[in-house]
């Protein structure tokens, strides 16, 4: 082989380890599906978002699509509301304890000196070098000549002025005012221009500012009156720029306040929603890693939840164009609960309530609206009786958010009668209730879809086929009346027992329903479908044998041609195992001329041992419903050793190898099968003839009387 057939053959095989590997696989899903969702959440954040410049206008028309709070408004009220509170000042006392000691100090300076024996010039140079004001030589002289009453009342009338003034308070800004105010004051008594001269520079040099500025008090009550301001809303609906309008500080205020704005890069939003992709993806995969190993180890169920997430995305952001309200989130945890599994259902439904809220730019009410709804979708499909259960499930839906956004709309106390208002409110009743309507159309419509491209079979399809007007069921009812009677039999069995040991009682009594369709080809050679001579008295053993167990061959094929589901087909083929033909090779046994050559392998189905609880649940309620329908006289003692040697043969002969039947569950399974053909075949009273042709007669005459 040549280098490049080597190569060749080499990359072939990496191709299938690598395609074949389950580890390898969910792998790629996991890129694939974050990749596609974080594209579509991406491109679809940055498409809401508009660009633009400040003093450029704007290329079209912006209407806010939710309530923001308008921060550039709502803080030019808050600054406006601070600074026209006044500033805080503390009043100092002292001040005029201090201008009150200097103006009597220097009074007393002055008859002081006047008292002294020294010269006239000696008491002027004295006084002017011991005060603490700058005096002139005629302002000493004036002092010094005056009389000692002069004095006393210019002392008076000078603290007079001081008190006057000091205590209206001064600020250090009013400093130069109040003391002009002094000066104008003195201006008026009635003294010598010198000695009013003196009393100005004292009152000059006695005020001083006595209201001290504090910060913190001011601070204190401009951040209350800020506080006071309410918030400047924009409503929904509200005009945010005109088309060709010249962007203003405001506007990218009021855009950024929406989410409206997009950054010059979109950088913060890339990374911020790989990192909340990044946290979902984790949870949900440590979840199914947890609690759904099923899922989580099979790629085909991974791919359809991928699926299932993608498509319920899109309806979403299509949805979301209309009103956030109308997210259809029940429609994917409606469908993931039928398809997959109840408890991943409420799980996603937290996941889609985060894309919503992310579709909607952050508002929470949208959120809380899908959480309940995706909530009530997951719980109400639980249990399906029949395919309008899923439309019943969207009343639901719709219901849950009515109420939720009822209580929202009173929670935020924003009620109004006017026009605008109502008419908000009547578009927002009509969405929530047509969430749930428009989530329960688009899941039955896309059930059968996902149900036959991914081979699953789900509850709805299972109630579907025990409907008894199905094709199948009608004909094996007219073909092989005792077969379908002995189906019904078995199928009540076989769902009271599965229910009692856990495992799917729908699909068990389904499967019961179909599990001998194949008798159909030839119903005359089985004994329930027999009135007169067997068929079987006239043909060999083997020959028995080989028609008797053909009827599996025979229900596979039918049951492809009439596209049962797998599930079905698998229990048609497994609801006899590889069971020996017991009876026949008694019979073989007896006719045999060289009973050595006899072969028990000849005499035994050849058809694959049950693979789940349900077919081996079939499988033994269809062996002993046979067993026990032919007791000549079924006392209650001889039902229950009937069915309890029956399943310990089946177990012996290693009919439950292939199962995850434990004892335990073979136990429950007897009881239960002891309990419902106890009833069915119980011992009946013999009735006497001769009151029954006395019954009869009765009946007659009644009929005839027309009572």
């Amino acid at each position: 082989m040549s280098f490049a057939g080597r190569m060749r053959e080499l990359l072939d095989n990496k191709l299938k380890r690598f395609t074949g590997n389950p580890g390898w696989q969910r792998g790629a899903l996991v890129v694939l599906f974050y990749t596609v969702i974080f594209l579509m959440l991406y491109l679809t954040l940055m498409s809401s978002r508009v660009e633009l410049k400040l003093g450029k206008p704007s290329p079209r028309r912006i209407v806010a699509e939710r309530e923001a709070i308008d921060q550039y408004a709502t803080e030019r009220l808050r600054e406006e509301a601070a600074s026209s509170v006044a500033e805080s000042y503390d009043y100092d006392p002292t001040v005029l304890d201090r201008a009150t000691d200097l103006v009597a100090g220097f009074f007393a300076k002055v008859k002081e000196v006047r008292a002294q024996t020294a010269s006239e010039a000696e008491k002027i140079a004295h006084l002017m070098a011991n005060v603490p004001i700058e005096l002139t030589q005629p302002q000493a002289v004036s002092l010094l000549e005056a009389r000692s009453q002069d004095l006393t009342e210019m002392q008076e009338q000078l603290l007079e002025v001081l008190q006057m003034i000091l205590q209206q308070g001064v600020k250090p800004s009013g400093l130069e005012t109040a003391r002009r105010q002094a000066a104008q004051e003195i201006s008026f008594l009635i003294f010598e221009q010198d000695q009013k001269r003196v009393m100005v520079k004292l009152a000059e040099a006695a005020i001083e500012a006595n209201m001290i500025y504090n910060a913190e008090a001011t601070e204190k009550a401009r951040e209350a009156a800020r506080n006071a301001v309410e918030p400047v809303r924009i409503l929904e609906g509200d005009e945010i720029i005109r088309t060709r309008e010249i962007v203003t500080q405001r506007h990218l205020e009021q855009l950024e306040a929406l989410g409206l704005l997009r950054s010059t890069t979109g950088y913060p939003l890339f990374f911020g929603l790989f990192l909340i992709l990044i946290i979902l993806f984790v949870i949900v995969g440590l979840y199914l890693y947890i609690y759904q190993q099923e899922i989580y180890h099979d790629p085909k169920r991974l791919l359809l939840l991928g699926l299932i997430v993608v498509l319920t995305l899109t309806f979403s952001i299509a949805a979301n164009y209309f009103s956030g309200y109308l997210v259809p989130v029940a429609m994917g945890t409606i469908l993931i609960a039928v398809l997959l599994n109840g408890g991943l259902a409420v799980v996603m439904s937290i996941v889609f309530s985060v894309f919503v809220v992310l579709l909607t730019g952050n508002d929470f009410r949208f959120m809380l609206i899908a959480l309940f709804g995706g909530l009530i979708g997951a719980c109400s499909v639980t249990r399906l009786h029949r395919r309008s259960d899923l439309t019943r499930a969207g009343l639901y839906v719709s219901a849950i958010n009515l109420v939720a956004f009822l209580g929202l709309f009173l929670y935020a106390g924003t009620m109004h009668l006017d026009y605008d208002a109502l008419r908000e409110f009547s578009i927002n009743i009509i969405a929530t209730i047509g969430n749930g309507i428009f989530s329960a159309v688009m899941a039955i419509g896309l059930l059968p879809y996902l149900e036959s491209g991914f081979g699953l079979t789900t509850s709805v399809t299972l109630l579907e086929l025990a409907n008894p007007g199905h094709p199948l069921l009608k004909k094996l009812l007219m073909e092989a009346p005792g077969t379908y009677h002995h189906s019904l039999v078995v199928a009540n069995l076989a769902e009271a027992a599965a229910e009692a040991v856990g495992a799917d009682p729908l699909l068990a009594r389904v499967g019961a329903f179909y599990h001998d369709i194949g008798k159909l080809k030839r119903p005359y050679f089985f004994i329930e479908n027999q009135l007169g001579e067997n068929p079987h008295e006239k043909i060999s053993p083997n020959l028995s044998t080989l028609i008797i167990t053909s009827h599996i061959k025979d229900g596979l094929e039918l049951a492809k041609k009439y596209k049962l589901p797998k599930v079905i087909q698998d229990i048609v083929i497994q609801h006899h195992g590889n069971s020996l033909i017991s009876y026949f090779y008694q019979q073989a046994g007896k006719n045999a001329a060289d009973r050595e050559s006899l072969r028990e392998e000849d005499f035994r189905y050849d058809a694959p041992l049950p693979q789940t609880k349900e077919a081996a649940i079939v499988l033994l309620a269809d062996s002993v419903e046979a067993a026990v329908r032919s007791l000549s006289k079924p006392s209650a003692g001889r039902v229950e050793a009937v069915i309890r040697k029956i399943i310990k043969d089946k177990l012996n002969d290693g009919q439950f190898d292939g199962s995850d039947l434990t004892l335990k569950d073979l136990d429950t399974i007897a009881s239960t099968f002891v309990k419902i053909l106890g009833g069915i075949y119980h011992s009946r009273i013999e009735y006497p003839e001769k009151e029954l042709k006395a019954e009869v007669e009765r009946g007659r005459k009644n009929a005839g009387s027309g009572e």
